[in-house]
């Protein structure tokens, strides 16, 4: 334990100089580490060419940022649960022949009328079929039924009514809030935002947090947007009037055109031809037949067969894209298109080019979201809490070292030079890893500082009992001090680092930045410990050739 050969002593500097170079663009300001070239890119200057040059990521809390809170319609939620359940109830009850007078939504049942009243047993027992178990979350099944299904009774003999369960609509508003989060994030990576915050608040409602982001509304616009997106064929020869009011046959919609501000309408067939499901890929591309930026897509395999047959037999029509019941476009089709990708073209600049490619790539939201609360967090105040931390570290640094010294002596020394280290690859690896600081991360460096401590008093408390045996030499109570403590450290910072796993896996914003350096500094802390302070200890051992120790 008290050897270390050439490698090893390699390793520790190499460890210790990579803790460094990712530590150190966190001292030196932007204006020096990067410039601006011919073009206007911003790149590396001079050395920082050749090293780390990522700084950490400040959280909220001390950089300041947008916090949104938005709201998951469930009421638009449960409205289209009822229209499929109706559709489903059409369906079963049109096979072999039809049974049913009418199905209608009546509140939040829907209605079935039969034909005859003697219909109404069999269609009874058809549409309980319907009802299946609840599917909760990881795939466990209740004992809950998805749907309520009656029979109208002695007063309504033809009649059946079935609603959703509360226990089916639970399910679906929670798997509807995880799938917002979902399209929330890859619509915010897609943004280029850094370690935002994005977690379930309540029943329905989702919290979003962008450190350095000062422009709430350009969060909600991307966020909050439903990117529902369609194809569908021209309508021929139908005239929805000026005010988009006119009478028109079924089976056919009206939408307003985009580039009209909603002043032209256009009809189209109501069936969609293809959604936002059969995208597989968006980008900001350019193409002759436009001037500025479009938006380039591809199908997936299945969308570019069916978009195939579409263009070969409707070559001469035209078709209409519509996103969240606006047309963006609608070309006519002058050949068949069977590469399954194509170009948007509608006026573009870039950055509305940009934002639509964001949303198509993220997907469709579930429901909307309604902003029900923003705020921007100042960056004054998350300088006062930077300012505060470096304040309780100083302090609580401070202590540790006058302490350390004052009990121990050259040891304390020892230490100290090791806690040194131990901040310098806590910050190296938070930059390295290009994971964000918060102001409870702060308080786990602060508390990593303090465990750090406790490992080197277990360590020298361990010398001295060693030191004070007859003929105990101070090479040889060194090491058996290190030897006996390992254990018992090793168990401590092993139980914490499992707690602080757990607290970053089930955790979110804070509670991961906690988590976070706490892990970090553990790792740190044993290495400084048992490797970097024990390689001081047998280099002055070696040096001076004491006959005591100084302890």
């Amino acid at each position: 334990m008290m050897h270390f050969g050439r490698w090893k002593l390699l390793s520790i500097i190499a460890v210790i100089l990579l803790g460094v170079m990712y530590s150190l663009p966190n001292l030196v300001p932007e204006s020096q580490r990067v410039t601006t070239n011919a073009v206007g890119e911003v790149e590396p200057a001079g050395i920082w060419r050749y090293i780390p040059n990522r700084t950490v990521n400040l959280g909220l809390d001390l950089q300041g940022g947008s916090h949104i809170v938005f709201e998951v319609d469930m009421d638009e939620v449960r409205e289209q649960q009822l229209e499929n359940l109706a559709a489903n109830v059409r369906q079963v009850l049109s096979e072999p022949r039809r049974i049913f007078r009418s199905v209608s939504i009546v509140g939040d049942e829907v209605v079935v009328l039969t034909v005859r009243p003697e219909d109404r047993d069999g269609a009874l027992e058809t549409v309980q079929e319907l009802s299946q178990p609840v599917d909760q979350a990881a795939g466990a099944v209740s004992l809950d039924r998805t749907l309520d299904v009656q029979s109208g009774g002695e007063d309504e003999p033809n009649a059946i009514r079935l609603s959703i369960t509360e226990a089916q609509f639970q399910a679906i508003r929670a798997r509807t809030v995880q799938q917002s989060i979902e399209v929330v994030r890859r619509r915010l990576d897609g943004m280029g935002t850094v370690d935002p915050t994005i977690a379930r608040q309540g029943d329905n409602r989702v919290l979003v947090q962008v450190p350095g982001a000062d422009n709430p509304q350009e969060i909600i616009d991307i966020v909050g947007a439903q990117a529902s997106m369609s194809f569908h064929l021209v309508a021929e020869g139908v005239d929805p009037g000026p005010d988009g009011r006119g009478r028109v046959p079924p089976g056919i919609s009206v939408f307003p055109i985009a580039e009209s501000n909603g002043q032209t309408f256009l009809a189209v067939e109501s069936r969609a031809l293809l959604t936002g499901e059969n995208l597989t890929e968006a980008n900001v591309t350019t193409h002759p037949s436009y001037v500025g930026p479009v938006v380039g897509f591809r199908l997936d395999t299945q969308g570019s067969i069916m978009f195939g047959d579409v263009t070969r037999q409707n070559r001469g029509r035209s078709f209409a894209i519509v996103l969240d019941d606006e047309i963006i476009t609608y070309p006519r089709i002058n050949e068949p298109i069977l590469t399954g990708s194509g170009v948007i073209g509608g006026g573009y600049t870039y950055e509305t080019a940009n934002d639509l490619v964001i949303l198509l790539n993220a997907g469709a939201l579930p429901a909307s979201l309604t902003p029900v609360e923003q705020r921007v967090v100042s960056a004054s105040l998350g300088q006062d809490q930077i300012e505060s931390g470096q304040l309780a570290i100083l302090i609580g640094f401070g202590l540790v070292i006058a302490f350390m010294v004052a009990v121990y002596g050259l040891f304390g020394v020892f230490s100290t030079l090791a806690l040194l280290v131990n901040v310098v690859l806590i910050l190296g690896g938070l930059s390295g890893l290009g994971m964000t600081l918060t102001l409870p991360g702060i308080a786990g460096i602060i508390l990593t500082i303090g465990m750090a401590v406790d490992a080197n008093v277990l360590i020298y408390e361990r010398i001295r009992e060693e030191a004070r045996r007859p003929k105990v030499k101070p090479m040889q109570a060194v090491r058996k001090g290190y030897e006996l403590a390992l254990a018992a450290i090793l168990d401590a910072n092993i139980t914490t680092f499992i707690a602080a796993a757990v607290l970053y896996m089930l955790g979110a914003g804070p509670v991961r930045g906690f988590a976070v350096t706490l892990g970090i500094g553990i790792l740190t802390s044993v290495f400084t410990a048992f490797v970097f302070s024990r390689l001081l200890a047998v280099l002055w051992l070696r040096a001076a050739k004491p006959k005591a120790l100084p302890i």
